[in-house]
């Protein structure tokens, strides 16, 4: 069950999801859209569902025609986490909503959400999209975002040129890995790696010491560069023109 990604400026959404859209002017577009697996709140059964993300709330209906909701969850102030797969549950790609703060239930009739996603990279991708617009407000969700809004958000705290990711990355890197072989071309640690990129999705600003691994550090900066959805150097016709002529 194939998932899709809609973009913010897109008028074209799901049939029923999207209808309802377009007979509600003034409704925040749809982030992301896609089947989904939801285990139930009281008894534990999992059922289909299609999911809407629309502003900063999550829709699940009972398929794609349906214009009324069967539930909403709420994403602010909420976490989303990945639950790791083991060799006992091949193929269950789970992730959580779960509530923030002090509350000790999401609603009357879930403690949490837990979701099942049909592929690791759908997975993913769900839990990304969900983490960046529950901590995006608070300069987290940086990785996928578009470059000019994570600037933009960090010019709070000063007239930076790149985000401030970019500027610990590289200045560790100039520090520590100038003289390191195989520098961007060997792996770091991956589980560090992903600790560190969901820290920062998470608003939070790690700092490197000097016992980080720079192979780590330059992994880290590769995957941030690599998720951007448009290239640092973009492919405007003026730019090709341009560096044609050099």
């Amino acid at each position: 069950m194939d998932d899709q990604r809609v973009s913010l400026s897109s008028p074209q959404h799901s049939a029923g999801a999207a209808g309802a859209d377009r007979q509600r002017p003034g409704r925040p577009s749809v982030v992301r859209c896609g089947w989904l697996r939801k285990q139930g709140g009281f008894v534990k059964t999992w059922h289909s569902r299609w999911f809407v993300l629309r502003g900063d709330q999550l829709y699940y209906y009972k398929d794609e025609e349906e214009t009324k909701a069967l539930g909403t969850i709420s994403l602010p102030g909420n976490k989303v986490l990945e639950h790791p797969t083991s060799g006992d549950e091949g193929g269950k790609f789970l992730f959580e909503v779960i509530p923030g703060g002090d509350r000790e239930r999401m609603t009357a009739n879930h403690e949490t959400y837990l979701l099942m996603a049909s592929t690791q990279n759908d997975m993913e991708d769900w839990v990304k999209t969900i983490r960046r617009v529950i901590w995006a407000p608070f300069g987290g969700g940086i990785f996928g975002q578009k470059l000019e809004e994570t600037v933009r958000y960090e010019r709070r705290y000063g007239n930076k040129l790149a985000p401030m990711l970019v500027e610990q990355c590289v200045d560790f890197i100039r520090q520590w890995g100038l003289q390191e072989e195989g520098l961007f071309r060997l792996p770091g640690q991956a589980n560090l790696v992903k600790e560190l990129q969901d820290a920062f999705d998470c608003g939070e600003k790690p700092s490197f010491d000097c016992n980080t691994d720079v192979h780590t550090v330059a992994s880290l900066l590769k995957l941030y560069l690599r998720e951007l959805p448009e290239p640092v150097v973009p492919f405007h016709n003026a730019t090709l023109s341009w560096s044609q002529k050099w």
